[in-house]
């Protein structure tokens, strides 16, 4: 199935089950969704690209198909786990930060609360999401889905133990160049165009 048709699916059934409903999802209600349902939600909702995978396989023909989608024939990564997928698909690979190519990466947390992506010093090598390219891949798990921006640092800390990351950062805006309604986010430089690749492992 065509890359694209696979996530227009994703959200349209997603769009489709909140026509169903006759008013908004308040609070209350979100407490009881499953946090899986409710960081998909939120993270479509700011403009994130979600692929399911169930399987490492579905992983790499997702993973392949996103580059060959995009023209993408070279990607930034900065993690040696990664680039085995990326040998597997052939794929080009480089650490140099090159703007116009995507960048391939695993993630600290996904916050359901809220639909961001949290990561530390140990994905970004001490650089600051700013720098990196505008278009991230990132390789997350259903196993690192948390409630709150507070909980995935509580997370992160506990399992780093002493050897806790320097920086923690996270993604909330998934439309780079478009300006938020909300005053508080002006002038935020962490916006980024992202596919989401979430492997399920529970």
């Amino acid at each position: 199935m065509n890359f694209f048709k696979k996530l227009i699916q994703n959200i349209a059934s997603l769009k489709e089950s909140e026509e169903e409903k006759e008013s908004p999802v308040d609070s209350n209600d979100t407490d009881t969704l499953p946090l899986d349902e409710l960081f998909v939600k939120n993270f479509i909702s700011k403009g994130g690209k979600f692929l399911y995978c169930s399987n490492t396989k579905e992983l790499e023909q997702n993973l392949l198909q996103i580059l060959q989608e995009n023209k993408w024939n070279n990607i930034v990564c900065f993690d040696d786990d990664l680039n085995k997928f990326l040998t597997k698909i052939k794929s080009a690979k480089t650490q140099q930060i090159v703007h116009n190519l995507p960048f391939f990466t695993v993630c600290e947390a996904l916050t359901a609360d809220d639909g961001s992506i949290m990561f530390s010093s140990k994905q970004l090598k001490g650089k600051k999401l700013k720098d990196l390219p505008t278009d991230f891949i990132v390789f997350g798990k259903t196993s690192q889905l948390v409630r709150s921006i507070r909980e995935g640092v509580m997370t992160v800390r506990a399992r780093a133990e002493s050897n806790s990351p320097t920086i923690v950062s996270s993604v909330k805006n998934y439309t780079p160049g478009k300006e938020g309604s909300d005053f508080m986010s002006y002038g935020n430089t962490n916006a980024k165009s992202l596919y989401l690749l979430l492997l399920e492992d529970l």
